[in-house]
């Protein structure tokens, strides 16, 4: 018998029928309210939640596979595939963005191609992307 967390993790994500992320310190809260608000996600936030605040980046890898929710991050750290072995990952997507704009694009598209493309769950299990778009917006172009 396992955890709490680990008996109910399946069982959540076929009645929520929303992507379940788990955002780590580093996002922006305006950016987490995006992901709630207008990609409808659930979204656990660990700023949210002060056991979670100031924990190490190994606990949260650790913690998103156990709630079975993709860890989404800023931090390239977790691109490190010794320290987070792909074959144990929840599925990580590392975003980097100019701005908070482009950075929602960026989360826009990752709902489009990778949340609602997939029956998968979660989608990337033993995966990990790193998406990245480094260009100024210019509404111009």
């Amino acid at each position: 018998m396992g955890t709490l967390a680990s008996e109910l993790g399946s069982h959540a994500e076929r009645l929520s029928g929303q992507p379940r992320v788990y955002v780590d310190a580093n996002m922006p809260a305006r950016l987490v309210a995006f992901m709630r608000a207008a990609l409808q996600w659930d979204v656990l936030f660990v700023i949210e939640h002060d056991d979670l605040r100031r924990a190490r980046d190994g606990e949260h890898y650790r913690l998103a596979r156990q709630l079975r929710r993709t860890l989404i991050t800023l931090d390239r750290d977790f691109l490190d595939d010794v320290a987070f072995p792909p074959a144990l990952s929840p599925g990580v997507i590392v975003c980097s963005a100019a701005d908070e704009r482009i950075l929602a694009r960026l989360l826009h598209h990752i709902d489009d191609s990778v949340f609602r493309a997939s029956s998968a769950d979660p989608p990337l299990r033993g995966r990990k992307l790193w998406l990245t778009i480094d260009l100024v917006d210019n509404p111009d172009q």
